[in-house]
């Protein structure tokens, strides 16, 4: 991917030296938080142990007990040679210079979130959240939360490497901000209260193919305004998008493939919306939530 020299956003907070250090409990997952990665410890504990991957979320938390997390100080910008920080700067910026454009076709004014690199555990807008349950983004705060260590968990333990495998998680979380900016956020969470538990996973299911769908509207921007893409880049992201489907993560994890459980979809349908938002680059393409079968 090419990257270096671009435009970095100055909507990242760095709270590496000053957020907790891991402490117990985990993420409060009734707040709403959503992102690529926040059940990949709960789909492979689930997996393990038997159990429902959102019960065992709960279980994670503690019940609802958030996270123990230190002070945190203020926030600072990243360091300048910070390579990692760098990478994702100049991704957010992207995606920002993108989406900015895109609303303003559609006559409306992008607000680009907070990108907040943290260690451990940190305090969010959406109760306390875990290095352990990977990049979210809150909408109760319109902020995106990593901790780039889930980058060597992508590589190493997923099976995901590659820089554009790690934009493609960025875009992502990107994406469920621009769903909040749309509106879809807060009309799937009304929804959801009417909901049994099965229906509620099946909607979770096309919010996160949405925003992979999303990511690959992004991509095909970006490649088109600033020809971004190296060879390879794009069969990294689709490799991603594979290793973290919910049927790759249950099989790996040595257990049988339960559908009902599924939140994020199958590895072919992350691969499907990805490509449909990066052949297409419409937004309307993207309508998960109208198609019989994400």
């Amino acid at each position: 991917m090419r990257w270096e020299g671009n435009r970095e956003s100055s909507n990242v907070e760095d709270y590496r030296d000053s957020s907790g250090g891991g402490g117990g409990g985990g993420f409060g997952i009734g707040t709403g938080a959503i992102g690529i990665g926040t059940i990949v410890v709960a789909l492979i504990g689930g997996a393990v142990l038997g159990v429902n991957p959102l019960t065992l979320l709960s279980m994670l938390s503690g019940g609802g007990q958030q996270a123990q997390v230190q002070h945190q100080g203020p926030a600072h910008p990243p360091p300048a040679n910070d390579q990692q920080a760098k990478f994702v700067s100049t991704v957010l910026a992207d995606t920002e210079d993108v989406w900015t454009e895109l609303f303003r076709q559609g006559g409306a004014t992008y607000h680009p979130p907070k990108l907040v690199l943290y260690r451990g555990a940190i305090r969010t807008g959406c109760g306390a959240g875990q290095a352990a349950m990977g990049p979210f983004y809150c909408p109760a705060d319109q902020k995106v939360y990593i901790d780039l260590s889930f980058y060597d968990t992508l590589k190493n333990r997923l099976g995901a490497p590659g820089d554009f495998a790690q934009a493609y998680v960025i875009a992502h979380e990107v994406g469920h901000h621009v769903q909040n900016e749309l509106g879809i956020t807060g009309k799937v969470d009304r929804a959801r209260q009417r909901q049994t538990e099965a229906q509620a996973n099946a909607m979770s299911v096309r919010v996160e193919l949405q925003a992979d769908c999303l990511a690959g509207v992004w991509g095909h921007h970006a490649q088109r305004e600033r020809n971004i893409l190296e060879q390879g880049d794009i069969e990294e992201a689709m490799n991603a998008a594979k290793q973290i489907g919910d049927d790759a993560l249950q099989r790996n994890a040595g257990r049988a493939v339960v559908p009902e459980s599924f939140t994020h979809g199958t590895s072919a349908q992350r691969q499907h919306w990805f490509d449909t938002g990066f052949k297409t680059g419409s937004v309307k393409a993207c309508d998960t939530f109208g198609a019989a079968h994400p």
